[in-house]
């Protein structure tokens, strides 16, 4: 069941990256957002599939976008920054989890 988790990041990711497009016209957010989304959306499959290194695929998306938000949300102190930066550090220290346990 620990797919789930990067599938649900995948979405997030993917429609953050829409919307981000449709309300600003951002190019870098619509390719960022469909990026890291395709990364995690790869890590869930990867998990589902039982094959390897699908928990680190999903540690190195959440680096990405914790890399990309916390920087900003330290700077702007908006919302969506600040919600991003702790959803990613959330999946990052879930999926950590999951690699020390199966080691």
């Amino acid at each position: 069941m620990s797919h789930h988790p990067s599938y649900t990041m995948a979405g997030l990711c993917v429609a953050g990256g829409v919307i981000g497009f449709a309300r600003t016209r951002s190019v870098p957010s619509l390719v960022a957002g469909l990026g890291v989304g395709a990364l995690y959306g790869a890590a869930g499959r990867l998990i589902q599939q039982n094959k390897d290194y699908g928990h680190e695929t999903a540690v190195a998306a959440s680096a990405i976008l914790g890399g990309a938000m916390i920087p900003r949300a330290i700077k702007t102190k908006k919302p969506l920054p600040i919600a991003l930066s702790v959803i990613s550090l959330t999946a990052g220290s879930y999926y950590v989890k999951k690699i020390i346990e199966y080691s």
